[in-house]
């Protein structure tokens, strides 16, 4: 047998060897399916099963979900977001920056969303594509861009952000925008769901050309460019990339941190983009895409303004609710890869009333900048759109505290109610799950602080 040299072991041991971690990074990722990853994280936990989720489909089932408001309320004392773990109460914006925002920034991240790498790779953004268009009857100039993940410390896993950025053709110096999770191109199926769900005069302006006639632009990134939606996934994306293809420690981020961070290093790109305001940048998504937009939100206060729409269960609405989705349908197998794997012993041993946050709590780490909170009526009761108007709600004191306004009433208003007049703003209207019709009274919204 032929010796290998010295010299040559020592130089594959620099190639197999990450010199930084001391990990090997030629082993490829871990390759689990979506129940298996699931049962591994009840198994961290010790947890042999949990509660089932809600049937929102069959009225007949026995775990049919509720839509009774009379029953919706079983644990109605929400924690105080102004009470420090050592129950002092927080009367000073200092006290709120300096101490109880930290708290609750903590809870949510061993707790619910998980945690965001101390460091997590840099993105080079490449403009792949410019192309001139127009917006109904306004010229436009389009980018493609493409983030391009350094994984150089793990070359199996390859993350590339897809986004866009369309701004006005006339502007004449740096622009608003609104980001939007979204997809650049929409898949057939959701094309064909939008278009029944839009009601009324199909000539009426999409959030494009409505963004677009205020002298704003827009952009669009892509979640799954950074993340997959589902729990396969964990050990790929910006998640398997920072954890070298290992599976996730129970507090370890989720989808929806995850797909927040990839927003940000979006906002990182428009601070160089001499024709984007990057101080008047907004953040906007609809049902899981919400959730990622408030999350967002939250945690990244350069985002100016937020528009949540339907954000529901993970999102702005408040965890102790049994109205629509809850925690047990989340911390299923469908939706756990959302979360931190902490988030599963809230449907195992422990009760909602053990959730030490909730998101009105949520909500308030958006403040002082304002958020818009909406839904639709019919068919979209999943989200429990008062749930969410109940978290607006409670977020108002910290608005306050920061010398901002909440919502306008505490008394869960009509459909097609605009409450725009405070910086928490909330509508709902008469349709389904679709954030077309509530985009006229955000406009108006974001006009007192875009402009």
């Amino acid at each position: 047998m032929k010796l290998i040299p010295y010299l040559s072991i020592a130089f594959l041991s620099i190639i197999l060897v990450n010199p930084i971690s001391g990990q090997d990074t030629t082993e490829p990722p871990v390759e689990l399916t979506t129940e298996e990853d699931h049962q591994r994280t009840m198994e961290l936990l010790g947890i042999d099963s949990l509660r089932r989720g809600v049937n929102g489909s069959n009225p007949d089932a026995p775990n049919y979900v509720n839509y009774d408001e009379s029953k919706a309320n079983p644990y109605p004392h929400l924690p105080d977001p102004l009470l420090t773990k050592n129950r002092e109460e927080v009367t000073s914006a200092k006290k709120w920056w300096n101490e109880r925002r930290h708290e609750i920034v903590e809870l949510f991240d061993r707790e619910i969303y998980g945690r965001v790498p101390g460091q997590t790779p840099n993105v080079n953004w490449e403009i792949t594509e410019v192309t001139d268009t127009t917006i109904g009857n306004i010229r436009a100039e389009k980018k493609r861009l493409v983030g391009h993940v350094d994984n150089s410390d793990y070359p199996h896993v390859t993350v590339n952000i897809q986004a866009n950025l369309v701004v006005p053709a006339q502007a004449e110096g740096p622009v608003p925008v609104i980001m939007q999770f979204g997809f650049i191109q929409l898949p057939p199926f959701l094309k064909r769901l939008q278009e029944s769900n839009n009601e009324g005069d199909d000539s009426s302006p999409n959030w494009h050309q409505l963004v677009m006639e205020k002298g704003w632009g827009y952009s669009i990134i892509e979640p799954n460019s950074i993340q997959a939606d589902n729990g396969a996934g964990l050990t790929k994306g910006i998640i398997g990339l920072t954890n070298k293809g290992q599976p996730r420690d129970l507090d370890d981020w989720g989808a929806l941190r995850a797909w927040a961070w990839g927003g940000s290093r979006l906002l990182d790109y428009f601070e160089q983009d001499k024709q984007v305001d990057a101080t008047r940048v907004g953040i906007t998504g609809h049902s899981r895409y919400g959730k990622a937009a408030v999350v967002a939100q939250a945690y990244d206060r350069r985002f100016a303004i937020g528009f949540i729409s339907s954000s529901g269960a993970g999102g702005v609405k408040l965890h102790c609710r049994n109205f629509g989705e809850i925690v047990e349908n989340v911390a299923g197998s469908n939706e756990y890869h959302w979360m931190a794997g902490n988030y599963l012993k809230y449907a195992g041993p422990f009760t909602w009333r053990d959730i030490p946050v909730d998101s009105h709590e949520l909500v308030a780490l958006c403040a002082p900048r304002p958020i818009f909170i909406s839904s639709g009526k019919e068919g979209d009761l999943w989200v429990d759109p008062k749930g969410m108007f109940m978290a607006g709600v409670h977020a108002g004191p910290v608005y306050e505290l920061l010398g901002k306004e909440g919502l306008e009433i505490d008394e869960f208003p009509p459909v097609e109610t605009a409450l725009i007049e405070g910086d928490i703003a909330f509508r709902q209207h008469s349709g389904g799950h679709t954030s077309g019709p509530n985009w006229p009274a955000f406009i108006k919204f974001a006009d007192r602080y875009l402009e």
